[in-house]
């Protein structure tokens, strides 16, 4: 009876390590065939999206108590009010309330005020709900009587609005993360967009009027696609219609430079404060923060509202590029001024009025237990926004070796093989102790 228990044991606990064997074996191979659930791909740059708090509460409150919203340091929304009741409101639903004197009809009147006067170019004005202002900047190229022009009506509107000088000039900034080339050009692809039957590049407007076609090299020979829907000035989007009808792999991500990317899994507005990230093929992967909403340009070649303006830097050969915030699209670079040498402002077109403008859908990564597999990696389309480097020995021996992915199934074999060699070991230790006993006459 105990030799049988003891066979019982020793098939039991070899059943158990061979299925060991087995879920270590496949969890390794799920590990290594399928894409980390991860929306970043090959980079550590991440920035903690908006919550969305601080937009709703300003939209179910209204324009006359409310005066914008942003997110703090530590990611909390705040909200701009102009009555005790409206700041009660706020804080019952977690959000920080900060009083103002002037609301958010305030300041849209004062920007109406302003896009009434002559247009000046070379000036541009937002609103900074921080301070609750609305702020009025002019670079270098104007002159001394536009700008007493334009402070004269400024004073008229009221103390709240901020009149501001720049270095540099507002230009359109042509080029960026992913370079596509038109004789009208070179620009970049932003973000890959689709209609559900064709695939397009969301790109800036300015980029290139409608009809422009576009290649991929400086030669003219692999042709990308052809602009339409283009919006400029007024709006700075339009698409570029891939000859091939589709996007092609790795539509999913943005590039950053060196060869690799950031998946982009969704799409949302952006919020004051809120750390962003934009990449471009002159100045790279660069980081920086929404300072305000709703900004006016007026370039030389028209004026644009409806911007987001950020203090991250930009230079010629950035416009066009993407603008996100761990891997939500925000943007599409506009322009600004400055460089990333000394600093400046940058302007983009929000995504979301693009792609409800145009009719169009991104293209993004589904996260782990989507309905969709996560992006392949290997090159992409001429006109996708970041050609992932494919897989190579190295890259497959991290991601082997990376605890997050197959860790544990390499453990479960480790344990396994050790259970089967201990299990051997026992099974021949009482064999030796049998044998030893049943022959003690002759053992030694």
């Amino acid at each position: 009876m105990r030799h049988a228990r003891r066979r019982v044991v020793r098939r039991v606990t070899q059943l158990a390590a061979v299925g060991g064997l087995l879920l270590g074996g496949t969890m390794v191979t799920s590990a290594v065939a399928s894409e980390p659930p991860d929306p970043s791909v090959g980079v550590p740059y991440s920035a903690k999206p908006g919550t969305g708090m601080g937009t709703d509460l300003v939209s179910r409150l209204g324009t006359s108590r409310t005066a914008g919203s942003w997110v703090d340091s530590s990611g909390r929304p705040v909200v701009a009010v102009t009555d005790e009741e409206a700041a009660a409101e706020v804080k019952r639903a977690g959000a920080q309330a900060k009083m103002v004197a002037h609301s958010m009809s305030d300041l849209k009147s004062a920007t109406s005020t302003l896009r009434s006067a002559p247009r000046v170019s070379g000036t541009s004005w937002s609103l900074d709900y921080q301070k609750n202002q609305v702020v009025v900047r002019g670079d270098s190229t104007v002159s001394s009587s536009d700008w007493s022009r334009m402070t004269e009506v400024a004073e008229g509107i009221g103390g709240f609005v901020r009149m501001e000088r720049t270095e540099g000039t507002f230009t359109t900034r042509i080029n960026g993360a992913e370079p596509i080339l038109s004789t009208a050009g070179r620009c970049s692809a932003g973000f890959n967009v689709t209609d559900g039957t064709t695939d397009y590049i969301l790109t800036a407007g300015h980029c290139g009027p409608d009809g422009s076609v576009w290649f991929s090299d400086d030669r003219g020979r692999d042709q990308v696609g052809t602009s339409l829907k283009g919006s400029f000035p007024g709006d700075d989007y339009s698409l570029v219609k891939y000859d091939s009808g589709r996007a092609g792999k790795g539509a999913e991500v943005v590039a950053v430079g060196e060869g690799e990317g950031v998946r982009i899994t969704g799409v949302a507005d952006a919020e004051v404060g809120e750390k962003i990230f934009r990449s471009g093929s002159t100045s790279g992967l660069r980081e920086g923060e929404v300072t305000a909403l709703n900004a006016t340009v007026n370039y030389p070649e028209g004026t644009v509202t409806g911007l987001i303006e950020t203090n991250v830097c930009a230079e010629p050969g950035d416009s066009g590029g993407p603008m996100f915030a761990d891997g939500i699209a925000l943007g599409v670079t506009s322009g600004g001024s400055g460089d990333c040498a000394a600093g400046g402002t940058t302007f983009f077109q929000p995504v979301t009025k693009a792609l409800t403008e145009l009719g169009v859908k991104l293209i993004v990564a589904k996260q782990a237990g989507g309905a969709a597999p996560a992006p392949s990696q290997g090159a992409a389309s001429p006109g996708s926004s970041a050609p992932v480097a494919g897989e190579d020995v190295a890259g497959l021996l991290t991601r082997i070796t990376d605890p997050r992915n197959v860790g544990p199934g390499l453990l479960v074999i480790a344990g396994s093989l050790l259970a089967l060699v201990a299990t051997r070991w026992i099974r021949t230790e009482q064999d030796r102790k049998a044998y030893r006993q049943y022959y003690s006459a002759t053992w030694g």
